[in-house]
């Protein structure tokens, strides 16, 4: 229980310094990062990157499945001809190593769709982590800029939770949140900007 009330103890202390800070003449301001972020248009820009990303591995990976049915298909049809009494012994032998070699076929195909479903997945992954990195960092450049041409001695992320779930900051005046300003610099290149190519990830090897 103690553990679970410490983060909130030391979010309370910090809040405290803050205040006696401020009381001293210290420059505080509070921005929402969450609001930042789904508000810029790299961060829609990206997120539909990321999606036709899923969607062009998912019709990849479908693809493959359709043939990896197929192939059961056609090895249940040649099991059936197997075991047809009225089948001569050279049309068996014919059968029965199409089926061996589909088979064989099919279990490489099988191994790869796994491969296929790890490997795409974790460069999507990797990918979207990348792309959010990026749009951080320009979001915090921009803060930073803000923060010493104003000259602020401490700035707080009003969407930011201690470990109790509990919001660090409770209450801030709205005078103190620049959040929109930081969205504006953002946004300002809006429809400017030379669209950059969507990254694509690289198919797993086939087997």
């Amino acid at each position: 229980m103690k553990k679970l009330i410490l983060p909130a103890l030391v979010a309370v202390a910090f809040l405290a310094s803050a205040i006696s800070a401020n009381a001293q003449g210290a420059k505080i301001g509070t921005v929402d990062m969450n609001k930042i972020f789904s508000s810029y248009y790299k961060t829609k820009d990206a997120e539909s990157r990321i999606n036709e990303a899923r969607a062009s591995a998912k019709k990849e990976l479908d693809d493959r499945m359709d043939t990896y049915k197929k192939n059961l298909d056609q090895i249940n049809k040649l099991n059936e001809d197997l075991n047809n009494a009225a089948l001569s012994k050279e049309k068996k032998d014919e059968s029965s190593k199409k089926r061996d070699d589909l088979i064989s076929e099919t279990k490489n195909l099988e191994r790869e769709i796994g491969e296929f479903k790890n490997t795409r997945e974790k460069q999507l992954q990797e990918q979207a982590v990348r792309m959010r990195n990026g749009i951080v960092d320009e979001i915090s450049k921009l803060v930073n800029d803000k923060v010493k041409s104003e000259n602020f001695d401490i700035v707080f992320d009003k969407s930011g939770s201690s470990l109790n779930g509990v919001p660090i900051v409770l209450y801030a005046r709205e005078s103190m949140d620049f959040s929109d300003d930081i969205v504006t610099q953002l946004n300002k290149n809006k429809g400017k900007d030379t669209a950059a190519p969507a990254e694509k990830a690289t198919p797993a090897p086939k087997k």
